[in-house]
């Protein structure tokens, strides 16, 4: 599939001022010529255009016009693909892009699977498969912290640090392998401990990394936060305020809420899933059972509970319930409504943070936000760390790495047989060269790309 000469929209479907067709493959050039009619006195069809320049046209099919384009020519290997690539801006919208696409398609490319073009590009070695991933995350990033880790992954920041790991276990292993083809010299007490410094160093080093995991995958995925409370204590309230604009229905009326409302805020650069549910009481009303149904679900899978409770009233026997149910969840009371007389006195064994709000004037938000971001990221998030995050594929291999080397450091501080200290430090290699994709699999790579938009 390699040699096949590929296409796709480069850009989002729907309507816009442009669209991006991409072609990409050996016969990118030739594809282009035969749909591709320059225009103007200096005109010149893509095979003859010299690289990295743009050219005015239309696109034809059957001696008709499709539709005004310019066309990028960019010549292998100084693209993205290491491939010769055409790229065609035509008109935006749905019907425009897909009849010039239609049209590249009909003269000899073959439509682009998801992720094809960065497959190429790490299979031709312009990127690494951490790179690779980046690119899925500079896509996706939601918060200013997120496209920054991803930009650093991109950049080669973390690639760079797993290559210059690998490479000192590879060191200690042809060191180990040369002892291993002379049985009769055993390795010199200096020598051994040298090759425990290397590995130590390396063992210390993964532990690192493998700390980054969980605020890697934080920044990626967000953490999803669940709004919870009796009826009319300002839920969606607090949603709309929260995400600074009116995204659900506010009223006096008990039950408004009948569904899950989901939203992502950026709170303190980390992204956060707001859900607003229904308020959970008795009802007969089968629409608002439904929604305190979904409610529950909701929050058996939220990783953080925002408890709204009404400072302006008593603590109900309805709160109370609440209070005891939520208490094993990592949670925050949010006492709403402050600009009233207060009336509410929380007991004494209450656990969690507790932060008073009012949603009518913006009292206590920002507070409220940093006690969000104190209790899914303590600390501080430093520009260094955003170089070296990773996402749950380096973890899973780096843990093998990490349990392997432990071994051998174990064979080798026990004075075992060469051969286990090799074999593990062989599977450490390994499973750190999978990182960056030096070791790999077909079904590594198709489960990597397959989560690309066709495109990119």
């Amino acid at each position: 599939m390699l040699t096949d000469t590929i296409a796709a929209i480069a850009t989002p479907i729907g309507e816009g001022g442009l669209a991006v067709i991409r072609i990409s493959g050996a016969a990118a050039l030739a594809v282009a010529d035969r749909c591709f009619a320059p225009q103007g006195r200096a005109a010149v069809k893509p095979s003859a255009a010299t690289t990295h320049t743009l050219h005015y046209g239309h696109v034809v099919r059957h001696d008709r016009v499709v539709d005004e384009v310019m066309a990028a020519v960019l010549r292998a290997p100084r693209t993205f693909t290491r491939e010769d690539v055409v790229e065609l801006s035509c008109h935006g919208g749905l019907l425009a892009a897909k009849s010039v696409l239609d049209t590249v398609l009909a003269n000899g490319a073959r439509l682009a699977e998801p992720g094809e073009f960065t497959k190429r590009a790490f299979l031709n070695g312009r990127i690494d498969l951490a790179q690779a991933e980046a690119v899925a995350d500079l896509i996706h990033a939601r918060t200013d912290l997120a496209l920054a880790a991803a930009n650093e992954q991109l950049a080669g920041k973390l690639s760079q640090r797993i290559n210059q790991l690998r490479d000192e276990l590879l060191q200690t292993l042809a060191h180990i392998e040369a002892h291993l083809d002379f049985p009769d010299e055993d390795i010199s007490p200096d020598t051994r401990e040298t090759l425990l410094g290397r590995l130590d160093r390396a063992q210390r080093f993964m532990e690192e990394l493998l700390q980054t995991a969980d605020e890697g995958q934080l920044l990626r995925r967000g953490i999803r936060a669940a709004i919870v409370g009796r009826p009319n204590v300002g839920k969606s309230s607090l949603l709309n305020q929260l995400l600074g604009r009116d995204r659900a229905i506010v009223s006096a009326i008990a039950g408004t809420t009948r569904d899950t409302i989901e939203e992502t805020a950026n709170i303190r650069g980390i992204p956060v899933i707001f859900i607003d549910t229904a308020g959970l009481r008795e009802s007969g009303d089968q629409l608002e059972i439904e929604g305190m149904r979904r409610s529950r679900l909701a929050l058996a899978r939220a990783e953080l509970i925002l408890h709204v409770l009404d400072y302006s009233e008593p603590l109900t026997p309805e709160d109370e319930v609440y209070l005891a149910d939520f208490a094993a969840k990592k949670r925050l009371i949010v006492c709403n409504k402050a600009d009233l007389p207060g009336q509410l006195l929380l007991p004494a064994d209450v656990a969690g943070c507790v932060v008073e709000v009012s949603c009518t004037t913006g009292a206590g938000l920002e507070p409220l936000k940093d006690a969000i971001k104190q209790l899914v990221w303590a600390g501080e998030i430093r520009a260094e760390m955003l170089e070296v995050m990773i996402n749950s594929r380096h973890q899973g291999a780096l843990r093998r790495a990490h349990e392997a080397n432990g071994r051998t450091i174990a064979a080798l501080r026990g004075n075992l047989t060469l051969e286990l200290a090799a074999m593990d430090l062989r599977i450490a290699v390994n499973a750190v060269g999978e990182v960056v994709g030096k070791t790999s699999t077909e079904d590594l790579l198709d489960s990597i790309f397959s989560q690309f938009c066709i495109g990119k």
